[in-house]
């Protein structure tokens, strides 16, 4: 499982020209479900989301994550980012989850997320998304389950 994690001053998700997620300072996580994954590679994954310090302190150090700073979680799906690019010009994407289990472990990284975390908004899992951020930094980080 893969994420790729923004810090943000705001940002939202639209689909069909409808506004169905958005944050204020927080995350925007784009989150890449591959084959192998698991509910225990979610849980894996989320508990370092939460926790991983990208938030300035009172000094200007990061030393502060999502959970002490209260900032809002934007949960994209993105399969792309699942996707083989070693070789040619074309992506592959025989390791991305199929729809059934990326959607049902999707759903489940976000039940996770809103038992542990307030506030989350999410986009739409296979949809045509629209994603709007004003990176803070800019600070980006790509998080990894094996």
């Amino acid at each position: 499982m893969k994420g790729l994690i923004q810090r943000v001053s705001a940002a939202s998700v639209d689909v069909a020209g409808e506004r169905i997620g958005d944050i204020g300072p927080g995350i925007l996580l784009l989150l890449g479900i591959d084959k192998h994954d698991s509910e225990m590679a979610a849980d894996k994954l989320l508990k370092k989301i939460l926790a991983y310090r990208i938030f300035a302190d009172k000094e200007g150090k990061m030393n502060l994550n999502l959970q002490q700073t209260g900032g809002g979680l934007l949960i994209v799906s993105q399969f792309t980012l699942v996707a083989d690019t070693g070789k040619g010009l074309r992506p592959g994407f025989s390791n991305g989850a199929s729809p059934e289990k990326g959607l049902a472990l999707y759903d489940y990284f976000i039940e996770q997320a809103r038992s542990l975390h307030n506030p989350v908004q999410t986009g739409r899992f296979g949809a045509d998304m629209q994603v709007n951020l004003l990176n803070d930094g800019p600070v980006t980080f790509m998080l990894e389950t094996h």
